[in-house]
């Protein structure tokens, strides 16, 4: 398997990585674990950074060429329905995490906890999408 075609996989991990990290995150800002929940979301920060510029590479090396979807039916209105979801919130979220890692940075508690309510749950079905992404076109229905 060459570079080029290993990064799909490599994406996925740094995905699902990115993935158990803001569930750390959440569940230790929810316990109190303040410096937890930083280090946690600082880690899925840089983790997902990694992955940004692996995927932009892939896309780069194979000049925009798309897997293609080879399941059928129901499976394939889901797989496009996720996959169209994904991208739009993949967009979004970037200037979303900004926003609000740059409020946390500056110590704006109350203005960060409200853009996080936001930010959290489109990351993270953006990450668990991710996976769920690879899953479908290089594990149960590669192409």
């Amino acid at each position: 398997m060459s570079f080029t075609e290993s990064l799909p996989t490599l994406n996925a991990y740094l995905n699902g990585a990115a993935t158990v990290l803001l569930t750390a995150g959440f569940i230790c800002i929810k316990t109190g674990r303040e410096q937890a929940h930083r280090r946690c979301m600082l880690s899925a920060f840089s983790v997902s950074v990694v992955f940004l510029f692996f995927y932009v590479l892939h896309k780069w090396l194979v000049q925009g060429v798309h897997t293609p979807f080879t399941g059928e039916g129901a499976w394939r209105s889901f797989y496009y329905t996720m996959l169209a979801t994904h991208i739009a919130l993949a967009m979004l979220i970037v200037p979303l995490v900004l926003t609000t890692l740059t409020l946390a940075i500056r110590g704006k508690r109350e203005s960060h906890k409200a853009w996080a309510r936001w930010t959290f749950p489109i990351w993270y079905y953006v990450s668990v999408t991710g996976v769920l992404v690879y899953c479908f076109l290089y594990v149960w229905w590669p192409a």
